[in-house]
């Protein structure tokens, strides 16, 4: 038996008042709001009315404070895995405006398709669907919760649909403490596929009030 479904959630808003690309930069924990939004997921996961097995987070602090009210509702450990952290980022610790006047950083934006800036897209789809197989396989049932950040699950999005990688951050549909669920079929060809079948936003009325421009 495996898991049932797993449920990839981003984080809820972190206290960021001066707008640093904040990435995998310790001391970032979540704002007043964004622990507010993290409750909403919790909510929206125990209205749901299905079995959590297990829950893990990115090592980072914002995505461990965002699933422990999942962990408290569910009684659950939470499982620390560094394969859905957040991306590296040449830009880590800057403002992104400042730092494309620069023209020492330019260099870095010259590829958008890999891209030049951090990670290769393709890398990150590789530890996400990574650590997606061994959450299925690590219960004989229920559903597993993945804790992550905005850039992994948006491009684990776009593997899942066929899509390119390339695309404007501006554009993503990955809001914060939003929950994208997958599921695991068997495909035309025998062995097991993965497919995505919803995407909420419980947090979507705090959305207004909230600042999100620390993601890589």
């Amino acid at each position: 038996m495996v898991a049932s479904q797993v449920h990839l959630v981003r984080h809820g808003e972190v206290f960021n008042p001066d707008g640093i690309l904040y990435g995998r930069m310790s001391g970032f924990g979540l704002s007043k709001l964004g622990h507010r939004m993290a409750q909403a997921a919790a909510d929206d996961l125990v209205e749901r009315d299905r079995a959590i097995s297990a829950i893990a987070a990115s090592p980072l602090q914002r995505t461990r404070e965002s699933a422990k009210p999942i962990a408290l509702a569910f009684g659950l450990p939470i499982a620390i895995d560094d394969r859905i952290i957040e991306p590296t980022n040449h830009f880590e610790g800057t403002v992104m405006k400042r730092a494309l006047r620069k023209p020492r950083n330019w260099p870095y934006i010259v590829n958008p398709v890999r891209p030049s800036w951090g990670e290769p897209y393709a890398s990150i789809v590789l530890r996400m669907r990574a650590a997606i197989d061994a959450a299925f396989l690590s219960v004989e049932s229920g559903d597993v919760v993945l804790v992550s950040h905005q850039l992994p699950i948006w491009v684990t999005h776009l593997a899942l649909a066929g899509e390119r990688f390339p695309h404007d951050p501006r554009k993503r549909r990955c809001s914060l403490s939003s929950i994208t669920t997958i599921e695991q079929r068997q495909g035309d060809d025998g062995d097991p596929t993965l497919v995505e079948v919803g995407y909420v936003e419980p947090a979507r009325v705090l959305q207004a009030a909230a600042t999100d421009v620390g993601a890589v």
